[in-house]
Parts: C-alpha cells; sequence; structure tokens
C-alpha cells in the first residue's frame, strides 16, 4: 500500500516558520492505530526509537514487514521534501521508499518509509571525500528541477542565512536561544556576518539538494552509497552552496572531527571531477562561504550553551574567509 496524496499542512501561526518545540509524544496505542488506517496492519514490535527533532520509530509490523515511521511538526516545505524524496527513489538514487505520504498524526504529521538496515556509517575509503562527493554529485544529477515543487522555504538554518537586519543568527530548530542576544565570540560572530553578507549577494540559479550531508546520515556498502537518509533536509540552493556545506560537514561524527580544510577542498575537487565541470571563482567562494556560514552557525550554538566551540578554530575561520573572498580588511 502505498500512499502519494498531496496536501497542505498548517505551520505556526501560518507561516512557513522552523518550529522549536520539543517531539511530539508518540503513544504506541496511537502509533498501532495509525498504521492501520495508512500501511493496512498494525504493528508486531517496536524496534528503536529516536528522538531529536522528529519522532523516529523502526517497527516491525505483524506481517512482518520493517518499517520506519516518522513523526513531527507540520510544515509546509515537508511537502516539497517529500515530492524530492519520491522523485529520487523513482530515478534510482539509494534512499528508502516512501511508503506513506505526510498524513495526520495527534497535533503533527507522518509518514513511514522502508527500512534499509545494515551498511556502514563511513565508506571503506574512510575519511576520503571522493565517495562522498561522487555520490552528492548523482543525487543532484537525479533531482527534480525546484520550479516543479512547492516551496522549500524555510531553509534550515545551518544551510542559509535569512535576512534578518542587523541580527546575525537564526533562532536554532533544535535550541532554545537568542543566539544574538550571546556575546561572542567575536570572531565567530565576524565569520558568520561575513559568510552571510556573502550568500545574500548571490544571484545564482538555485538546484535542489541535501543540505544535511553528512555520516550519520548516510550508509555505505564499501564505497558505494547503500541508502541516504533525512530527507526532510531538502534545500532549494545554488549547487555551489549545496557543496559547500556538504563539504564542511561531510565527514562529521559525534564526538568527531569536522572536514579540515584540506578534506573541504579535496570534496570540492572529487565533487567538480564527478559533474565534469569546474566551478567558476565565483562559486568556489560562494562554497567556501556556505562551508564557513554553516561551522560558524555551529561555533554560535556551541558556546551558546556549553559555552566552548569546538566545530571551528579562530585560525581555520580565518582561512575559509580568506577562500571565500570575506578575508579581514
Amino acid at each position: 500500500m502505498s500512499h502519494h496524496r498531496r496536501r497542505h499542512l498548517p505551520s505556526e501561526d501560518g507561516q512557513n516558520v522552523i518550529v522549536r518545540d520539543l517531539p511530539i509524544e508518540v503513544d504506541p496505542s496511537e502509533l498501532n492505530q495509525w498504521c492501520r488506517d495508512y500501511l493496512g496492519e498494525g504493528i508486531g514490535e517496536e524496534l528503536f526509537r529516536v528522538e531529536h527533532l522528529s519522532n523516529v520509530i523502526g517497527i516491525r509490523l505483524s506481517s512482518g514487514k520493517h518499517i520506519v515511521v516518522k513523526v513531527r511538526r507540520a510544515a509546509e516545505r515537508l511537502i516539497a521534501c517529500a515530492d524530492v524524496h519520491r522523485a529520487l527513489f523513482g530515478a534510482g538514487f539509494p534512499c528508502p521508499e516512501l511508503l506513506v505520504d505526510l498524513e495526520p498524526f495527534g497535533q503533527g504529521v507522518a509518514s513511514a518509509e522502508a527500512m534499509i538496515v545494515g551498511g556502514g556509517i563511513f565508506p571503506t575509503s574512510g575519511r576520503s571525500a571522493d565517495p562522498f562527493a561522487e555520490a552528492l554529485a548523482h543525487l543532484i544529477t537525479l533531482a527534480p528541477e525546484p520550479g516543479g515543487l512547492g516551496s522549500l522555504a524555510p531553509l534550515p538554518p545551518w544551510t542559509s542565512p535569512p535576512f534578518l537586519g542587523k541580527d546575525i543568527w537564526p533562532w536554532p530548530d533544535d535550541r532554545d536561544v537568542d543566539l544574538n542576544a550571546v556575546d561572542g565570540p567575536a570572531w565567530v560572530d565576524d565569520a558568520g556576518r561575513a559568510a552571510r553578507n556573502r550568500l545574500q549577494a548571490s544571484k545564482g540559479i538555485p538546484i535542489i539538494g541535501h543540505g544535511d550531508w553528512y555520516t550519520a546520515n548516510l550508509r555505505w556498502a564499501g564505497d558505494e552509497l547503500l541508502a541516504a537518509f533525512d530527507w526532510d533536509s531538502v534545500i532549494a540552493a545554488t549547487e555551489a552552496v549545496v557543496v559547500g556545506i556538504a563539504a564542511a560537514m561531510y565527514p562529521t561524527t559525534d564526538g568527531g572531527t569536522e572536514a579540515s580544510i584540506e578534506e573541504s577542498q579535496h570534496f570540492l575537487d572529487a565533487y567538480t571531477s564527478a559533474r565534469n565541470r569546474a566551478f567558476s571563482d565565483d562559486e568556489l567562494e560562494e562554497a567556501w562561504a556556505a562551508g564557513l556560514w554553516n561551522r560558524s552557525f555551529d561555533a554560535k550554538k556551541q558556546f551558546a550553551t556549553e559555552g566552548q566551540v569546538h566545530s571551528l578554530t579562530e585560525h581555520e575561520s580565518l582561512e575559509r574567509r580568506r577562500r571565500a573572498g570575506v578575508g579581514q580588511m
């Protein structure tokens, strides 16, 4: 059974905004009924449950079929995200089959997809950028045009700075803190401001990409991508921005290290080789600015909630700024 129904979803105060709230509580009996309603059978066993911005639940249905149900707050952009997910699966890109589109679940919405098990969190080649970049190039080659989709606004805050006037930082989607009210570090604020200004000057044409292209959302069979997850992170941005974000984050693990300058450069080189086209000097600057935004936004969140920064150093921020064409004057 597969549901491909286009829905209009409510969002906070009628606006397309990132909702900052705790994950929706998922009662087992309510989840069982939802599965009966939209999958035609109930739950045999709950296998796992992961809560962050969404509530992601692995299930063995009564027939023995394994699925994943994802429950989250409603937002209009999720419709376009689901359309991209379905289109890429249909084009043969390695991702789970979407079994149920967004359907009501309590105060939120839920979807269901086939469960993909196995695979490694890193390819056989480890932190080498080549498989990550080549897989992203494959995705972008197969992705639909943004003009045929609904709105993907607002972009997740770690992917793109909004127009905020004098304020630098958007509100995080996962923490209840106004980053603009947190004093310093000055070099992080300076890096974020420089990246924001450079990205907002872009006149590039948007494409469809994945805005959270890193180890937690990918599984590998050798050096081949087995599956990509988290299709709520679909974005419409210039190719340089999509690739620049991925180049800055791709090898990050919980408690691990983000991409070095050299690894980010390797990613950019591997991506343009896979796409068989070179980025212009302007696109390269934009890619580095996108990575700088991602890392400085994370750094600001870390300082605001932990009192220290570990995703970026001041020295590295200066080098990323230089490559983005926004070095200190």
